[in-house]
């Protein structure tokens, strides 16, 4: 994803360092900063004090360089401020939408064997393939072994990145690295589902059977090392992610949202309906979702969709994900309804200002309607009498 979407959104997050950038991130396992070239030397002396002889580290380590370009890429994320409507159709063109169905059907033979092997279902690794590099057109040119050492050196978050360098390392010797010619997303993401080396080398499999696991140029490869992965984060096999629904007049907005997870029975007894069809699971406990507030689209979440997180940390992201992942298997489009304006980057700082002045943790003021700042909306749309629907207005900034 930081290559072909980053045109369009710098500041979501991939999986790996980025999603375990979302909670506590890890303590360098060695000093960072200093020059290049003694933090050279140190990690050196990390990889063979791990077990691997001095002659193989100073293989790999003998082309390394700082990478100002990746710097740079890393600095200048910038703020994801799209509402899902807007975002779901830059993403899910109806070339894409045809790409992604040709795919289905060119591998229909490794998705079965995923299908029956690992229980994810193959519109939402196909979903993933498509956003996160179009379907392996748009990889990245970074070369990963400069990239994460550059990030290992920086003193910002270097404790996520050492043990990438260490897991491309092992990767290196079983022949499925290369220090000159690994390439990827600027952030150490290889290959046409982006994962990191340390997840290749937890959950890659050599999909054709050609002794290695080749993420880059093996559609075998990538689809069935990431759907391993997704089973390691907590896949349910078989089970459903995400469905369209219809409210009912009167719905309880304070009840939207991911942290509240009921019941798909009682959903339906408070008149929640399937837009199309029945719900596809009957016994899970699910969440109800308006990603645009009340007057948008309307989905029901089931315990799957929280899997998507573990790849990705934006909601909006995530969302838009699940939802191509069932339009692949035959969804019709989402009803988009009527909603309210999306905020502009400066308003939506202004209201983390003042939301923040009660007492709301928001994350920070960065303009981006995160799930501390969806959470602070909904308590203050409660006690002002408006719909706790979650979803920033002008009215709600005013009223503040």
């Amino acid at each position: 994803m930081r290559n072909f979407l980053s045109a369009i959104v710098l500041s979501l997050s991939t999986t790996g360092a980025f999603a375990a950038g979302a909670g506590e991130i890890p303590a360098p396992i060695i000093q960072c900063g200093g020059s290049f070239s003694s933090f050279v030397d140190r990690m050196k002396d990390l990889a063979v004090s791990r077990g691997t002889d001095r002659a193989t580290v100073d293989r790999f380590f003998a082309s390394v360089q700082q990478d100002q370009r990746t710097l740079g890429a890393d600095r200048a994320q910038g703020i994801f401020n799209t509402g899902f409507i807007d975002f779901s159709r830059k993403l899910i063109s109806q070339n894409r939408i045809d790409n992604g169905r040709a795919r289905l059907n060119q591998y229909k033979s490794i998705f079965d064997s995923i299908e029956r092997q690992f229980g994810v279902s193959r519109g939402v690794l196909t979903a993933f393939w498509a956003f996160e590099t179009d379907f392996g057109a748009f990889q990245g040119d970074f070369n990963t072994l400069n990239s994460l050492m550059t990030l290992s050196h920086d003193c910002r978050r270097p404790g996520l990145f050492q043990p990438q360098v260490l897991a491309a390392l092992e990767l290196y010797k079983n022949d499925d690295f290369s220090p000159t010619n690994t390439t990827g997303a600027w952030a150490g993401e290889i290959g046409m589902v982006q994962m990191l080396p340390g997840d290749i080398l937890e959950s890659g499999i050599d999909g054709d059977g050609d002794g290695h696991v080749t993420l880059k140029t093996s559609a075998p490869d990538a689809l069935m090392s990431g759907a391993n992965m997704l089973r390691k984060l907590g896949w349910r096999a078989g089970e459903p992610w995400l469905q369209e629904v219809v409210l009912p007049q009167g719905f309880d907005f304070s009840k939207s949202g991911t942290q509240t997870k009921l019941p798909v029975s009682q959903w339906a007894e408070m008149g929640v309906a399937p837009r199309n069809g029945s719900f596809a699971s009957s016994g899970a406990r699910a969440s109800i979702l308006v990603p645009q507030g009340h007057g948008g689209p309307a989905f029901i979440a089931y315990p799957n969709f929280d899997v998507f997180f573990e790849w990705n940390q934006s909601f909006t992201y995530v969302l838009t994900a699940a939802y191509f992942a069932t339009r692949l298997e035959g969804a019709p489009v989402y009803d988009a309804g009527n909603p309210g304006a999306v905020l502009s980057g400066s308003q939506m700082k202004a209201l983390q200002q003042k939301l923040q002045a009660r007492g709301h943790d928001v994350g920070g003021i960065d303009g981006i309607l995160g799930a501390g700042t969806r959470a602070a909306v909904q308590a203050e749309q409660a006690r002002l009498g408006l719909v706790p629907d979650a979803w920033p207005t002008a009215e709600l900034l005013n009223r503040l």
